[in-house]
C-alpha cells in the first residue's frame, strides 16, 4: 500500500493524462511526486532511464508517457508509433522491476481491440481478430505494454496494472492541426472557420502564434518553407488552414461522420487511474485466493515468492492460463462523429457549414468499451460529454490569453 510519503514517478506529467494524474495525486495529499520533461529525460534512451531510476528510486510509477496522434499522424509516422512507444515501455518497465518499484500503472488505449470486435468491447476480446490498419502500430505497442505488465506479474510476482482508456479529452489537450485527436482538432477547426468569417484577424494571429503549424512535405509544396504562425501574411495563413479543411464559415472533416466514439474527460481518467493505483492490486483482478496462494505463501515447489522473486516461470502452471488482466476505463456511452461536430458547433456558436469528406478514412466504425470490470472495482465516471465539450472549449480559450 502506498502512503502519503511514497515517492511516485509520473512519466508524461506534462501531457493530457499525466498532468491530470499529477494534480489528482496532489489533491489527495500525495506530494512526493517526481516528473521529468522530454527534454530532461528521453524515455527512449535506455541509459538515461536507468540513471534516472538509480537517482530517484521511486516507490511507484505511472507510465502515462506515449507517442500519440490521430489518423493522419498514425498514417504518416507508422515506424515512429511502434518504435518510440516500445522503447519507452521497455525501458521504464524493466527499470521499475530492477529497482523494486512496489506498484506500476501502465496507460494504454482501447485501439488495442480488433477492428470488428463485438460491442461493447470486453477485455477478453483482445487478440481475437485483426486490428484497425490505420493505428495498427500504436495498438501493437500498447498490447506489448500490457502484456509486459501481465507477464512480469506472473513471472516475478510484481504488482503492475494496465488500464485502457477510451478516447480522452480535457485540459492540456493537443490542438495542433497536424497530429491532434478528433475532438480538439474538430474544435480548433470550427473555431478558426468562425474567426475567418468574422474577419477577426487579431484572434486568428493569437491562435496561430500559440500553436503554429510545422508544415508537412505536402503543405510545404503549396506554401513554401517555414512554420505558419500569426506573423505570416493573411494569404499564407489562409492557404495553410485550407490544407487542413478550414475555410471561411466552412469546415471539412475526414470520413462519413457515422463512426461511433466514446469520450472520457481526462480528469475523470486521472481519478480512475489514481483510484486503481491506490486501491486495486493484481490479485484483485485475477482472484484473491488463486493469486495469494502462489505469490504470498512460502517459496515452495519452485513457485515465485513476491518478496523474493529470484524464481522464474513457476507461477504460470500453478495459476493456469491468465490473460486479459487489463482494465477498460471509459463511460460506456457513445455518439457519432457527426453528433460530436454538432455539439462542438453549438458550443462555439458556429453557424457555418460542416462537410464530411467521404474519400478520407473513417477509422474503426465503433469503439465502445465494456466498463463492467471497472465498475465492479468501485469507480464510475462523473463528467458527461455535453458538459465536457463546454469545459474543453473554455480551457482552450483561456490558453490563448
Amino acid at each position: 500500500m502506498l502512503d502519503k510519503n511514497s515517492k511516485i514517478y509520473v512519466a508524461g506529467h506534462h501531457g493530457l493524462v499525466g498532468s491530470a494524474i499529477w494534480n489528482n495525486l496532489k489533491q489527495r495529499g500525495y506530494t512526493n511526486l517526481v516528473g521529468r520533461s522530454h527534454k530532461e529525460l528521453d524515455l527512449t534512451d535506455q541509459i538515461a532511464v536507468k540513471q534516472f531510476f538509480d537517482q530517484e528510486q521511486p516507490d511507484a510509477v505511472v507510465l502515462a508517457a506515449a507517442f500519440v496522434g490521430g489518423i493522419m499522424a498514425n498514417s504518416l509516422y507508422r515506424a515512429d508509433f511502434i518504435m518510440q512507444n516500445m522503447k519507452m515501455q521497455c525501458n521504464v518497465i524493466s527499470e521499475a522491476y530492477a529497482h523494486q518499484v512496489k506498484k506500476l500503472l501502465f496507460l494504454g488505449s482501447t485501439c488495442i481491440y480488433p477492428k470488428n470486435a463485438p460491442q461493447p468491447m470486453k477485455e477478453d476480446v483482445l487478440l481475437t481478430s485483426p486490428l484497425e490498419y490505420t493505428n495498427e502500430e500504436y495498438a501493437i505497442a500498447k498490447i506489448a505494454g500490457l502484456k509486459m505488465c501481465e507477464s512480469y506479474n506472473l513471472q516475478y510476482g510484481t504488482n503492475y496494472i494496465a488500464v485502457m482508456p477510451t478516447n480522452l479529452y480535457g485540459p492540456n489537450d493537443n490542438f495542433h492541426l497536424e497530429n491532434s485527436h478528433v475532438m480538439p482538432a474538430m474544435m480548433r477547426k470550427i473555431y478558426l472557420a468562425k474567426l475567418i468569417h468574422e474577419q477577426d484577424w487579431k484572434s486568428i494571429e493569437t491562435d496561430m502564434n500559440k500553436r503554429p503549424i510545422n508544415p508537412t512535405d505536402k503543405l510545404r509544396a503549396l506554401i513554401g518553407e517555414g512554420n505558419v504562425d500569426g506573423n505570416n501574411s493573411h494569404e499564407r495563413i489562409l492557404k495553410a488552414l485550407e490544407f487542413y479543411g478550414i475555410y471561411d464559415n466552412k469546415v471539412v472533416l475526414w470520413g462519413t461522420g457515422t463512426p461511433l466514439r466514446e469520450f472520457l474527460w481526462s480528469e475523470d481518467m486521472a481519478d480512475a487511474s489514481v483510484y486503481i493505483l491506490l486501491n486495486v492490486d493484481f490479485k484483485d483482478i485475477i482472484g484473491i485466493e488463486k493469486y495469494s496462494s502462489v505469490f504470498y505463501g512460502a517459496k515452495t515447489n519452485g513457485l515465485v515468492d513476491r518478496n523474493n522473486s529470484e524464481g522464474r516461470g513457476g507461477a504460470i502452471p500453478a495459476l493456469g492460463e491468465i490473460r486479459n488482466c487489463h482494465i477498460n476505463v471509459g463511460t460506456g456511452k457513445e455518439l457519432t462523429i457527426r453528433e460530436l461536430s454538432e455539439l462542438v458547433r453549438e458550443t462555439i456558436g458556429f453557424n457555418g457549414e460542416i462537410v464530411f469528406d467521404t474519400s478520407k478514412p473513417d477509422g474503426t466504425m465503433r469503439k465502445l468499451i465494456d466498463v463492467s470490470k471497472l465498475h465492479s472495482l468501485g469507480w464510475t465516471h462523473h463528467v458527461e460529454i455535453e458538459n465536457g465539450v463546454r469545459k474543453l472549449f473554455e480551457w482552450y480559450r483561456q490558453s490563448l490569453i
